[in-house]
């Protein structure tokens, strides 16, 4: 294909994401689904190139960036106290769904050799992360479901990588040593965590140093690839590396971000985020077409693999199921020894937490890595493409009406000490400190009387606020309303005198970006 085209098909693609997005939007529909379906469905169009994922291109490009996202909105209180639920899931859970999974191949398939299931049982064990991300954007659930599902999906990426390569490479010598693979896992993550360590600090050090805000937000949106680069080229968990960066940018940047770096910053990030989530689904959907014609066409696939594909769809959901709910029994029975204060989530929460294994571009691109001659390679691949499509489709589309059988609440645990009202009265009462020890001069003068009332008026004002919330929400909701209807006159008067040549471009500039810092803060406000 020529370069010129692969453009134009790229642009085609990312107009396709808009119009699949916007459908899912207008349909109620998860955007994950629509991408997918989406793409699975162009990728029949006649006369549309076959489009071949490169899988080691796809991880390099959009798995670093994608991690990045996840460890820089995550709670990192949450995740060090719930570090021991989240490895269970990221270590304990994919080792016991790929030891099932290989059991089941096996026995479907007695000819296909253990390595072979067990690099099955690994490419479709570990829930991805965008897939977790994307579905989890739609649902509400209690801080410790979403703490544990984020810092699963974050973390078990590596090990379902350690398997996946010592899997394969047990197929191509016939040897395979658990005591060798443990210790690989455990160099590889340490390695991971310091290579992480390093460009976290690195980056801090440098931020600090840049001064110009779009020079920080371009080393901040590379710092992903670099982590993750680094750690691979040391040969040690890129993933973790990343995520570690990603936890010690996110801690930092309160620090060494501007207010116009951070707003700049946040608006580029999440526009790139968005178009590299949706690509993700759509460049699965259109990898199908490769996957059928490997097996034979659509009907042949159906023929020959229908029911065993199901019959491991249904493994690795019962598989995940069995092992949360063990999980949660185990914390039943420490609580009533007293051995931990962990509360057991439930069989609501478990249920949630166990419906909620989504899968999508780890499990393809490791499918699609598998040397050719692999025994079972055609098989795996059509096996992977199932479950990324089942777990979407069906788990990611119904995960709501599932949170909302299950009638979950926050516990008292997991609620934060001071509500956000009771955070701003502070805020506001250090603020006021500050401005009263600067309001007067050396000799005692008041210098500052507008500035000092303003800010006395405002911690009086919060902290009736913070005390009778319920009471002034209508009030405060109707008085930024009219906040919000003044900025959009503003808005159109000032369009309307820049049209008329009446100000200039850079009058129009700086104003309206007033009118939208205003506008955003009232926004803010009524949330």
């Amino acid at each position: 294909m020529e370069p010129t085209h692969l453009f134009e098909l790229v642009i085609a693609m990312f107009l396709a994401i808009i119009a699949l997005h916007y459908a899912a939007h207008r349909l109620g529909l998860p955007p994950s689904v629509a991408l997918l379906t989406g793409g699975a469905l162009l990728a029949f169009v006649p006369g549309l190139p076959a489009i071949s994922v490169d899988p080691e291109l796809v991880l390099v490009i959009f798995l670093p960036p994608l991690l990045m996202d996840g460890a820089w909105a995550i709670a990192l209180a949450r995740l060090r106290r719930h570090m021991i639920g989240i490895a269970s899931l990221a270590v304990g859970a994919v080792l016991f769904t790929c030891a099932v999974v290989a059991v089941v191949a096996h026995l479907i398939f007695p000819s296909l050799p253990w390595a072979a299931c067990a690099a099955l049982g690994a490419i479709v064990a570990p829930p991805d992360a965008v897939s977790a991300r994307a579905v989890l954007e739609r649902v509400k659930l209690p801080r410790r479901l979403q703490i544990l599902l984020e810092g699963e999906s974050l973390l078990n990426d590596a090990s379902g990588l350690v398997l996946f390569r010592f899997a394969v490479a047990a197929a191509a010598t016939g040897a395979f040593s658990a005591g060798e693979a443990v210790a690989s896992f455990f160099v590889l993550a340490l390695g991971g965590a310091v290579v992480g360590v390093v460009v976290g600090t690195a980056w801090v050090k440098l931020v600090r140093r840049l001064g110009d805000e779009y020079l920080i937000i371009a080393a901040t949106v590379l710092l992903g690839w670099v982590s993750y680069l680094l750690g691979e080229l040391l040969h040690v968990s890129g993933v973790i590396a990343t995520v570690t960066t990603g936890l010690i940018a996110s801690w930092h940047q309160h620090t060494v971000f501007s207010a116009a770096t951070r707003m700049r910053g946040t608006s580029f990030w999440t526009v790139m985020i968005f178009l590299m989530e949706a690509s993700v689904f759509t460049l699965i959907g259109l990898s199908l077409r490769d996957v059928v014609e490997r097996g034979g066409g659509l009907t042949t696939v159906i023929a020959t693999m229908g029911l065993p594909m199901l019959a491991i769809l249904v493994t690795l959901v019962v598989a995940r199921f069995a092992w949360v709910f063990a999980s949660d029994l185990v914390i039943s029975f420490c609580a009533v020894l007293g051995v931990t204060r962990a509360q057991p989530l439930g069989a609501g929460g478990a249920t949630v937490l166990s419906w909620a294994g989504v899968r999508g571009v780890i499990t393809l691109a490791l499918a699609l890595s598998l040397p050719e001659g692999f025994p079972g390679r055609d098989f795996i691949l059509a096996t992977s493409f199932a479950v990324i499509l089942g777990t979407v489709l069906v788990q990611g589309t119904t995960l709501g009406r599932v949170i909302a059988w299950a009638r979950l609440v926050e516990t008292e645990t997991e609620r934060a000490r001071l509500t956000m009202s009771q955070a701003e009265v502070a805020m506001v009462q250090a603020q006021l400190g500050t401005v009263q020890s600067l309001a007067y001069d050396a000799e005692g003068k008041l210098i500052h009387p507008q500035l000092l009332d303003r800010y006395q008026r405002r911690a009086t004002v919060i902290v009736d606020y913070a005390e009778r919330t319920e009471h002034y929400k209508p009030v405060l909701h109707a008085h930024f309303d009219v906040v919000l209807e003044a900025v959009a006159t503003g808005r159109r008067e000032l369009i309307r005198l820049h049209r008329a040549g009446d100000i200039d471009d850079e009058t129009l500039d700086e104003l309206e970006r007033d009118l939208d810092l205003e506008e955003l803060s009232a926004i803010s406000a009524k949330a």
